[in-house]
This record gives structure tokens, C-alpha cells and sequence, in this order.
């Protein structure tokens, strides 16, 4: 790796940190070149534009937390065990600020703003094909629907706990995690 490369991953890692504790408030070039201890001109010398740096950012707070759900729901599971599993994590402190990020994020991507509207479509497509990999199927057939049921309900879970209503988000996991799934008419 050229010294380039290494100071480039050395202010993605900053960064990421930054945009963790800080959330999307503080993604302006100023203080996430403080936050990586250079200048916003030496930042653009190692990203084209503030929205490579940006998807580069989220894509490394993303990596960080893929490894932490790997971790904590490793290998295949039925849809009620990783359930339970993955809200566990998310309910944790060391995942809270990674799901207070993703909200906010969701909620500039509902607005439909750039870069963070692609950003967040290519982090969902992303922890789809996670949950996908994660999910003991019966049938094949089910396991993209499975896995997008999957990630709409612990997002949905997450917002409910975002807005003061963990204990509703507890209360709606469990129930999830014991609901018999319909099987699709075919």
C-alpha cells in the first residue's frame, strides 16, 4: 500500500468514528477533515468529491458493522432465532450509535437527497445479501422475501426504539420471533 492509500484508510477509520458519535450533522468537509486530522483540501486529494468521501465513510461504518453482526449471529439460522439474535445486538450500546446513523440516513434518503438516498439503497442492498447468507430455509424460494422481511422488521424495530418505544420494540420482536410465518400460495 502506498503512503497515499495508507493515509487515505487511516482518515476512513477517523472519519467513521466521527460520523458514529456524531451522526450526519457533522459530515460537512470541515469537521471530517478535523476529525481525520488533516485539511478539507488534503481530503480531497484522496477522495474525488465530498460524495466519495461520504459513500467511502458509510461504506466503512458499514464494513465495521457487518463484522460486529457477524459476531454476534454467526452462521445459518431460522428466521426467529436470527431475529432474536440481531435485536439483541441492536438493542446493545456498542451498536446503538450504527443504528442512530442508519435512521438518519434513511430519513435524508426519504427525502429523497443525494448522495444519501444511493448511499442507503446500497447499504439495504447490502445487509439483504447478509441476511439472505444468514437464513435457514426450507424452501429456496423463501429466502429473499424471508431475508427482506427480516430487515424491514429490525428496521422497524430500531424506529420504534429511536422514538422512545423500546419497550414496544421488545414486545413486537418477541412476537415476531413466535408469529408462524404464511407460507406464499403458489
Amino acid at each position: 500500500m502506498s503512503v497515499r492509500d495508507n493515509r487515505r484508510e487511516a482518515a476512513l477509520e477517523r472519519m467513521a468514528d466521527h460520523l458514529l458519535l456524531q451522526g450526519l450533522s457533522g459530515a460537512s468537509l470541515r469537521p471530517l477533515a478535523a476529525a481525520a486530522g488533516t485539511s478539507d483540501r488534503m481530503l480531497l486529494y484522496y477522495f474525488k468529491d465530498k460524495d466519495e468521501l461520504l459513500t467511502a465513510t458509510l461504506g466503512r461504518v458499514t464494513a465495521r458493522l457487518a463484522g460486529l453482526l457477524d459476531d454476534a449471529a454467526p452462521g445459518q439460522k431460522p428466521f426467529a432465532t436470527l431475529l432474536v439474535e440481531l435485536w439483541a445486538a441492536f438493542r446493545s450500546p456498542a451498536l446503538q450509535p450504527y443504528m442512530r446513523l442508519w435512521i438518519e440516513l434513511a430519513a435524508r434518503a426519504a427525502r429523497d437527497e443525494m448522495p444519501h438516498r444511493a448511499i442507503a439503497g446500497e447499504i439495504a442492498d447490502g445487509f439483504h445479501a447478509w441476511a439472505a447468507d444468514r437464513l435457514q430455509v426450507e424452501r429456496e424460494a423463501d429466502r429473499l422475501p424471508l431475508a427482506a422481511l427480516l430487515l424491514a422488521t429490525v428496521d422497524g424495530l430500531a424506529l420504534l426504539d429511536a422514538v422512545g418505544r423500546g419497550g414496544m420494540a421488545d414486545s413486537a420482536a418477541s412476537a415476531a420471533a413466535a408469529a408462524r410465518l404464511p407460507r406464499p400460495q403458489r
